[in-house]
């Protein structure tokens, strides 16, 4: 699921990091909660943390849902609501009093979700990076 939700990460990626999970040696995602079928399966996903910072939100401890999937035929059957549901629940229960997540621009899908579960809108925005190189000193050595 965590492929289907994050195409640009490789399998063997998304399996260290799920193994580094349970090993506890993984910083973020704190908590991942899984929605099961009848028979046990899993259908859908929620990674959650707690940062110091959100975009638009005023406290410096918020429930931050960094992944939120639920396989395709499961979809518009309350999967995802009971995993919002049960994420809200984790964050009151550790002293959050906001919620924040995030989708890309163009996801449309995602912003519809995340308005039928009572998430507002805030803010779009766009992020860059830019590659830094260390200045070298006349030695050669690094600054």
């Amino acid at each position: 699921m965590r492929v289907a939700l994050w195409p640009e990460d490789s399998y063997g990626g998304h399996r260290r990091e799920v193994d580094r999970f349970f090993e506890g040696t993984l910083r973020m995602p704190l908590e991942v909660l899984l929605a099961v079928d009848d028979s046990g399966t899993p259908v859908g996903f929620v990674e959650l943390s707690i940062r110091s910072y959100a975009e638009d939100c005023e406290t410096d401890r918020v429930a931050y849902l960094e992944g939120w999937y639920v396989d395709p035929p499961m979809r518009r059957r309350g999967v995802g609501r009971a995993l919002v549901s049960a994420a809200e629940e984790w964050a009151v229960a550790r002293g959050c009093t906001e919620f924040g997540s995030d989708a890309l621009l163009d996801n449309e899908t995602s912003a519809a979700a995340h308005m039928a579960v009572g998430f507002a809108e805030t803010v779009q925005l766009r992020c860059f990076k830019k590659m830094l190189r260390p200045r070298l000193l006349s030695n050669g050595a690094p600054q």
